[in-house]
């Protein structure tokens, strides 16, 4: 009896229907079929009921089904995919019939592998092996026909004593570890040895742009869509500086970012990192050289800590995007038993030079020769890791998608239960946690699991367990807190049986008040500090994987009740965004806030966890960074551990990271369609981006927005250089009209920024882009007083450097012209009495900290107007945009006493301090109109305001 035959008795009616359906399609297009074997025709049913992929293609190809049933099936020799590959691209020249070759060849061979993989013919190691010299034999194959093609076309790439210069591909991840999954996307790093000059070609040109161009089309060759489907997803993000970096690198661009910038993830990839390919001259070089990157000398435990975090990043990412059951990702999954046997590797393999492996079998067993793992949790961690492999596999193989979530449809459930031999379904289901829980259970060893909860119930706990007030207000009154507490947590109980939240909901809630009550009793405050916790528990009831990790996760429990009891701000934020509940797991790293001049890199290493095709999920990261960095300077602020300008400095830092990476994005988008204006070399744009008031100033507070203006140095009636070229002033419009959109599209995370347009030429009404000599001439000739008022904060945060002089030279000429100072004082003047009237917030028992007499924006009047006054002489008056700074150059000139200037400066710092302080604790930036301390100041620089502008009173 065949294996069709043999397992087609486990085929349900919906799996049966399938297979019949497909078969009907191959008799159409193939007649031949009918003369099949009755055991070969029962064999193509039976693989058509397990895999669409499969069926698919033997419909599209039916003259493979000869080719399988003449051996194929019984024997794979994986030497012949760099054979056959060779020998049906050694006379092609034509790169549209490479693409098509490559496709073909690699559909064929899954085909194959796949139906040796269902039908169990082989070890899921084999299997693994047989996948990964596929698509290394392809990926090999493309470059080196490519390779030739360029040097004949462009001269071949050589150093300076004229030695060829080749391609080095890195194979990442389970393709260097020779474990590739049956439909994964390969992660490559591009390398070659030395700088130097192509020869032989109409003009020279430098090796990294040989291979730059080499390596597009590479990409191009394996990753792009046809009508015969993609040979690779190739990502190349794992490169240096990600996708911000060049696509290849020297060796000797290799060894300095990985030497100076390297980061405790990249150590972790590199241990998969293999040379694809036969040696070629220049292997062993490239591995001493990344070699002491990788492995330290000495035994190195904060490989540990390194794991644990990047452990933690990888569950926050499976809850955002509420991955459920995922084989790889989830507690005991493929990952995890991952980071075990890495985890040796990087602690030991600086000392054991057994333990350099890139596979993950080859490298267990190491461990249990040196002694590190015994025998028996080796055999299951291996054993388990297979059958999770296996089930990777299949599931992918079903129908060539890149997928480690268990089915959500009866028919994928049955089928995977067929390949397994397995009858029922629930009992195989049983078996996945099983091996999941064990793998947890070593993972928790290995490399440290959560905490356990102390579930001691005393101080304010009881307060859960009270039946009725009597019980709840004896409680309070023996721990001195406020009868409030007790009726708040009355009424949340009320609140808890009118909500859906299911019985795992429950013993969730149930185990953690009390320990959040017991905790709250430790704050001067515990009602308020309970009350601002409850919003956030409100947001997350239905959602029990944020229940759970403050359960288990003692300290992101007590930084959840420790930064609500001082900032309902914070608490709102939380409550807004749950996910954010993740950035408190680990306190060192919430209060480690970013370095200002980090927020660039930072923010393109979290992306690189983002497919870069998927644009929603794109801006969603953008905006989860944002959120998750400003939790982390809230913290600080509310800490103590950053003062009010440091803050200011870091959300201005933080604005400016993103803003970049948006217009990175919105570029892509845009140049991807229409190309890109011809005169622009390398990186350039010829777009800038120029941020007033508060950004520009450097003075950003939480929920501020940005005040920008676009401009763009494009050469008229020219046009981009794209399949759709338009004109290059329309491209720039399409640009900031795309860059817009990035900011303002509302995702679950919110919006990114709130940008203001309104101070561009001509305002509303004027160009979204505005061309710089445009620009130069506005402001020159038209602008109007109060917009060379907001010049004085302007500084460009994105742009090329001729953009960059341009402006400044516009900048400081607008503020360095002639005026007449008494109408200069009186225009000042009246603005400021304008925006009084249409802004100020307050009453006359409340003082505006922002509009009020003697309050932020009279300081900014003084200074402007100083600056506008003075620049003529003094021109080194334009050098700040913010300022504190411009103050201190007004009084080194005597421009105003040092007395007055010190006395602005500190109600300036006093005045935004209470300002951030207001907006933490989520109220109006409002102060009782007769309390001391701000009086203290505004009354002074109420003064200062008349003095300067000859006023009696305002």
């Amino acid at each position: 009896m065949s294996m069709g035959q043999e397992c087609n008795k486990l085929f349900s009616d919906e799996m049966n229907t399938t297979a019949t359906q497909y078969w009907q399609q191959l008799q159409q297009v193939w007649p031949q079929s009918e003369h099949l074997l009755e055991s070969q025709q029962s064999s193509l049913k039976w693989v058509f009921g397990l895999s669409d992929f499969v069926a698919t293609q033997l419909i599209r190809h039916p003259h493979w089904i000869e080719w399988l049933f003449a051996g194929a099936l019984e024997h794979v020799d994986r030497a012949l995919f760099f054979q056959d590959l060779k020998a049906k691209l050694a006379t092609v020249t034509d790169e549209e019939q490479v693409k098509r070759i490559l496709r073909d060849y690699r559909n064929k061979q899954l085909v194959c592998l796949a139906w040796r993989e269902f039908s169990g013919r082989v070890s899921t190691e084999a299997s693994l092996l047989d996948i990964s010299a596929l698509a290394e034999a392809l990926i090999i194959s493309a470059r080196d026909w490519l390779y030739q093609q360029l040097c004949q076309q462009l001269g071949t790439p050589t150093d300076r004593k004229g030695n060829p210069q080749p391609l080095l591909i890195l194979g990442m991840g389970k393709l260097g570890g020779r474990e590739l999954n049956f439909s994964s996307d390969i992660d490559l790093i591009f390398t070659f040895p030395e700088h130097g000059e192509t020869q032989g070609g109409r003009r020279s040109l430098e090796n990294q742009q040989f291979f730059i161009r080499m390596g597009q089309r590479l990409v191009n060759l394996l990753d792009q869509h046809t009508v015969d489907g993609f040979v690779y997803r190739v990502d190349m993000r794992l490169r240096p500086y990600g996708d911000s970096g060049p696509l290849v690198v020297s060796f000797n661009g290799l060894e300095d970012y990985y030497q100076q910038q390297g980061r405790d993830w990249e150590r972790y990839a590199m241990v998969k990192a293999r040379i694809l390919g036969e040696e070629i001259g220049y292997n062993e070089a490239l591995k001493d050289m990344l070699r002491p990157f990788i492995y330290r000398r000495y035994i190195d435990f904060s490989a540990i800590d390194a794991l644990r975090k990047m452990k933690l990043l990888i569950a926050q990412e499976v809850r955002r995007r509420k991955l459920v059951d995922n084989i790889k990702l989830g507690a005991g999954g493929i990952r995890e038993v991952e980071f075990v046997v890495q985890s040796f590797q990087l602690i030991r393999g600086g000392r054991e030079r057994a333990l350099r492996e890139q596979s993950l079998f080859a490298a267990l067993q190491t461990l249990v020769d040196i002694g590190q793992i015994d025998y028996k949790s080796a055999a299951d961690l291996k054993h388990n890791y297979c059958f999770l492999r296996r089930l990777e596999n299949c599931l992918q193989a079903i129908d060539d998608k890149q997928t480690q979530t268990l089915p959500n449809n009866s028919l994928d459930w049955q089928r995977l239960a067929v390949m397994f031999d397995i009858a029922d379904i629930e009992q195989f289901k049983q078996q996945i946690s099983q091996v999941m829980a064990q793998n947890h259970v070593q993972f928790q060893e290995t490399i440290g699991g959560e905490e356990s909860l102390d579930n001691k119930h005393d101080d304010l706990a009881q307060l859960w367990f009270a039946f009725d007030d009597e019980d709840g207000l004896s409680i309070v009154k023996q721990y001195n807190a406020n009868e409030s507490l007790w009726h708040a947590v009355k009424d949340w109980r009320v609140h808890l049986r009118q909500r859906t939240i299911g019985p795992r909901g429950r013993d969730k809630i149930d185990k953690l008040m009390p320990t959040l009550l017991s905790e709250v009793s430790q704050h001067r405050t515990p009602y308020k500090a309970f009350s601002s916790i409850l919003k956030v528990l409100d947001k997350i009831l239905t959602r029990t994987t944020y229940l759970e990790l403050l359960c288990e996760n003692p300290g992101a429990r007590q930084q959840l009740v420790s930064l609500c009891s001082v900032s309902p701000w914070i608490a709102t934020q939380l409550a807004r965004f749950p996910m954010l509940l993740d950035e408190l797991i680990d306190p060192s790293h919430l209060y480690d806030t970013t370095s200002l001049d980090d927020y660039p890199s930072e923010l393109r290493q979290y992306l690189l966890r983002i497919p870069e095709d998927d644009v929603e999920q794109q801006m969603e990261g953008l905006r989860q960074f944002k959120l998750s960095q400003q939790l982390k300077i809230a913290a600080a602020d509310v800490t103590g551990v950053l003062p009010i300008m440091q803050v200011s400095d870091h959300l201005t830092f933080l604005a400016e990271a993103i803003i970049e990476q948006v217009i990175n994005q919105a570029w892509q988008h845009v140049s991807k369609r229409h190309g890109v204006p011809p005169y622009l070399e390398g990186d350039q744009k010829g777009f800038a981006v120029i941020a007033y008031g508060k950004a520009g100033g450097l003075e950003l507070g939480y929920g501020s927005d940005l005040d920008l203006v676009f401009l763009h140095n494009s050469q008229s009636n020219v046009q981009t250089n794209g399949e759709r070229p338009i004109e290059t002033g329309h491209f720039y419009l399409k640009l900031a009209q795309r860059i817009l959109h990035l900011f303002s599209t509302r995702t679950v995370s919110g919006e990114l920024y709130e940008v203001d347009m309104r101070l561009r030429p001509s305002g509303s009404s004027g160009l979204m882009v505005s061309e710089i000599n445009r620009f130069d001439e506005y402001q020159r000739v038209e602008a109007w007083t109060w917009e060379h008022q907001a010049l004085v904060r302007a500084r460009m945060v994105f742009g090329d450097n001729a953009l960059a002089t341009k402006f400044n030279d516009t900048r400081d000429q607008v503020l360095c012209q002639h005026r007449d100072n008494a109408e200069l004082k009186q225009t000042v003047h009246e603005m400021r009495l304008k925006m009084r009237q249409h802004l100020l917030k307050a009453n006359s028992e409340f003082f505006d900290l922002k509009q009020g007499v003697g309050g932020i924006t009279d300081i900014e009047f003084i200074v402007q107007y100083m600056v506008l006054a003075h620049a003529e002489q003094y021109h080194e008056l334009t050098t700040w945009s913010d300022n504190v700074r411009i103050l201190a150059q007004l009084a080194e000139l005597e421009l105003l006493p040092m007395q007055q200037a010190q006395l602005l400066t500190q109600a300036y710092c006093f005045l935004r301090d209470e300002s951030h302080r207001l907006t933490l604790k989520d109220k109006p930036t409002l102060v009782a109109i007769d309390d001391p301390k701000t009086q203290a100041y505004a009354v002074p620089v109420k003064q200062i305001y008349q003095q300067v502008f000859d006023l009696t009173s305002i």
